[in-house]
């Protein structure tokens, strides 16, 4: 089954502070903000939700499709999914533009603090969802304003099942659009705190929210796992122990590409997040986004799975 990756392309440059924003910014002081880290290192790595997804999914076993824009820079992008498997017959590139950067610092209690150029991004809406096609399953994650409203419609229209995640794009929107997110998706993924802003902003608690026509929602809560609620009620389901804690960027979409493929095969809900949290768990024991091993075997997933 094909699944439509709706989101960014972006380039991520990550830099490590070795020690505690809680240290250096005071409180009482954040109306006169002026404050400096020294961070010794830096790596660029690939990364957008689109990207970070669409690897996690086609290294379990997938058939993503990516619908993006990338800027001038973005040929190696392109040719990296590629080298895949990953159709990019969706990716738009857009001329004298940089595709998205996001520069990230993260703390050595893993915080972050991020500045994001959405560059191509911005142009994302200019590819429409295809109406005729063999996608299956697609996920709305964060992307420009336009084209996260535009894809969400034409996904609805063209009577395709999506995932709402609307991830660290969630403050653009207003209490309507959100809730008009909500009625044409099938699931919505948050995490903890992204649930906390949808229900105040829709005026519905999780419970409340669940107890509709979704699927399911979903709520990741780090090392802790994730909630499943569905008709009103929550299952637990518990996270997995990292082997080690290296760099949380893109755990999200870890966990994200790993619930599309369980949704794709038809598991129940619960098996999906079992899945997303092992990807989650491998995922943070490695810099970058796309940089994770993904043993099918070592996953219990057989070429058939």
């Amino acid at each position: 089954m094909s699944a439509l990756i709706c989101g960014s392309l972006a380039f991520d440059t990550i830099t490590t502070f070795p020690g505690r924003f809680a240290e250096q910014i005071l409180p009482d002081q954040v109306h006169i903000l002026n404050v400096s880290f020294l961070v010794p290192t830096l790596r660029r790595e690939f990364g957008g939700c689109a990207g970070n997804i669409a690897y996690t999914l086609r290294h379990l076993g997938g058939t993503p499709k990516v619908m993006a824009a990338v800027g001038s820079d973005g040929a190696d992008y392109v040719a990296r999914l590629q080298s895949w498997g990953v159709s990019t017959e969706h990716v738009r590139m857009i001329g004298n533009t940089y595709t998205a950067q996001a520069i990230i610092i993260t703390d050595v209690d893993n915080n972050q603090i991020t500045a994001f150029h959405p560059g191509a991004m911005q142009s994302a809406h200019e590819t429409r969802v295809p109406m005729q096609s063999d996608v299956d399953i697609a996920i709305v994650a964060p992307d420009g304003r336009q084209a996260m409203l535009e894809h969400a419609e034409q996904l609805a229209s063209a009577g395709v099942p999506f995932i709402f995640d609307p991830g660290q794009g969630l403050p653009m929107f207003d209490g309507a659009e959100l809730r008009n997110f909500v009625s044409q998706a099938s699931w919505v993924a948050v995490n903890d705190y992204e649930g906390r802003m949808l229900c105040d902003r829709v005026g519905q608690s999780l419970q409340e929210l669940s107890r509709s026509h979704l699927q399911g929602v979903f709520v990741t809560l780090g090392a802790q796992g994730c909630d499943v609620w569905r008709q009103g009620q929550r299952t637990h389901v518990p996270g997995v122990a990292a082997t080690e804690v290296v760099d949380p960027t893109g755990c999200g979409d870890a966990f994200r590409g790993a619930l599309l493929y369980g949704l794709a095969q038809g598991w129940p809900l619960e098996r999906c997040v079992a899945l997303g949290n092992r990807a989650g768990a491998l995922k943070i024991a490695c810099r970058g986004g796309q940089n994770h091993v993904l043993d099918r075997v070592a996953l219990g997933l057989t070429s058939t799975a």
